[in-house]
């Protein structure tokens, strides 16, 4: 395709100036309130300056109340590139917010400042998520610059609060803006990925977070005999939650780790002093599990294994419901998927192949509204992690490969 070659060209020679977003953009930590910070909307302010000024007008907004932040909004931005036919749209998807920095001692470099070193980016967010929105951007950019029209609209959607729930984000704009989306649209959701590119996720294992507040009665170190230890029970809960993989044991080789998983992970503060008993404990489950196993039947589970911790050690537990997230499948046979295999195997000269992920993508609301979604990308994995980075050629690579799609 001729277009295809000129749009594949200016990728390749403009690369650089997606680095130059990625330094515009990590300094301003969007962070989500449960995070410690102040949301999305200064993040997204900038980078709609930032598409003004590089041609891109057909901007919209969608922002979704939010009284926890200074704004009283979180914002989620929509950028438009017209295509030829209207029969489809191309969806790019990205997140605005990112995780906190973690651990600084551990970072090599300043996590809000972006260093660049062997063909890499380091600092916080440069990967999850914006090599993705900067792939997008470069795909967008490389239309609108040299004035060449897709095949197919594409619009692209920076989200808010992907990190922590996507209440305020994809899920808000489902249950608010849903007529944004068409059954027929191609939505891809660069969010997750492997090294090579040749992975694309069409199904979630379903997601479960519980906290677990167990209350006992704190006593004295030295008299556990007057109280009641609920760090003791806690631990016990624990281990007996974590035992539920042995419960739900089925194994799908399309997942990774093929298996259901029961995780304690985040432990609140109870007391402050070793010789105090605590009479309070709350603690986290992340547990990712098989789509063959409802949350429901899960849920059941969980709470047969409570009452038998609080009969055996006289306390009381309560539980929260931080994420609970149900997802069918995208068919292998979508549309979306035959166009995205077409596109990896011309611009990267791989064969890609379908697989199933641990969760917590956009994609789960998409699939049970009916749409049908994909996450793809090419990546090295570091989101979370001290030193996260992103290949600078990845962008670029990716970046081709949307506008494939576009033009196919």
């Amino acid at each position: 395709m001729q277009r295809f070659s000129q749009v594949e060209k200016y990728i390749e020679e403009n690369v650089i100036e997606m680095v130059e977003l990625e330094k515009i953009l990590v300094p301003v930590k969007a962070l989500a309130p449960e995070n410690g910070g102040d949301g999305e909307l200064e993040k997204c302010l900038v980078l709609e300056k930032y598409l003004r000024s590089h041609g891109i007008e057909l901007l919209s907004r969608y922002d979704a109340p939010d009284s926890r932040v200074s704004s009283g909004i979180r914002p989620n931005l929509i950028a438009e590139i017209p295509g030829e036919s209207s029969d489809y749209s191309v969806w790019v998807c990205a997140h605005l917010d990112v995780v906190p920095q973690g651990e600084l001692s551990l970072w090599d470099s300043d996590p809000w400042q972006v260093t660049v070193r062997d063909g890499k980016i380091y600092g916080r967010g440069v990967e999850d998520n914006q090599q993705g929105l900067c792939s997008g951007v470069l795909a967008a950019l490389s239309f609108v610059h040299q004035k060449i029209k897709p095949r197919h609209t594409i619009k692209f959607l920076f989200m808010a609060d992907e990190e922590v729930g996507s209440n305020y984000g994809m899920n808000w704009l489902l249950e608010n803006h849903g007529e944004l989306f068409s059954k027929n649209d191609r939505i891809l959701i660069p969010d997750g990925g492997d090294e090579k590119g040749e992975t694309i996720e069409i199904a979630e294992k379903n997601l479960l977070w519980l906290k677990i507040h167990t209350i006992g009665k704190q006593a004295h170190g030295s008299r556990p005999d007057q109280g009641c230890n609920a760090k003791l029970a806690a631990c016990d809960l624990a281990m007996r939650l974590h035992g539920l993989e042995k419960v739900f044991s089925k194994n799908d080789p399309a997942f990774e780790p093929p298996y259901s998983t029961f995780q304690p992970t985040m432990q609140y503060q109870n007391v402050s002093g070793v010789n105090i008993i605590p009479g309070d404990d709350v603690f986290c489950m992340d547990m990712r599990i098989l789509p063959v196993y409802s949350l429901q039947e899960v849920m059941e589970k969980v709470l047969c294994v409570i009452a038998h911790i609080e009969s055996e050690y006289g306390v009381r537990v309560e539980t929260e419901k931080l994420q609970s997230e149900e997802s069918r499948a995208t068919s292998e046979d979508a549309p979306v998927v035959r166009e995205l295999k077409k596109a990896i195997s011309e611009v990267h000269g791989i064969e890609p192949r379908c697989i199933g992920i641990g969760g917590g993508t956009v994609a789960a609301g998409l699939r049970n509204m009916g749409f049908d979604a994909v996450v793809w990308s090419t990546m090295e994995e570091t989101a979370h992690q001290p030193n996260e980075h992103a290949v600078i050629e990845n962008i670029a690579r990716d970046a081709k490969t949307i506008a494939f799609m576009a033009l196919i």
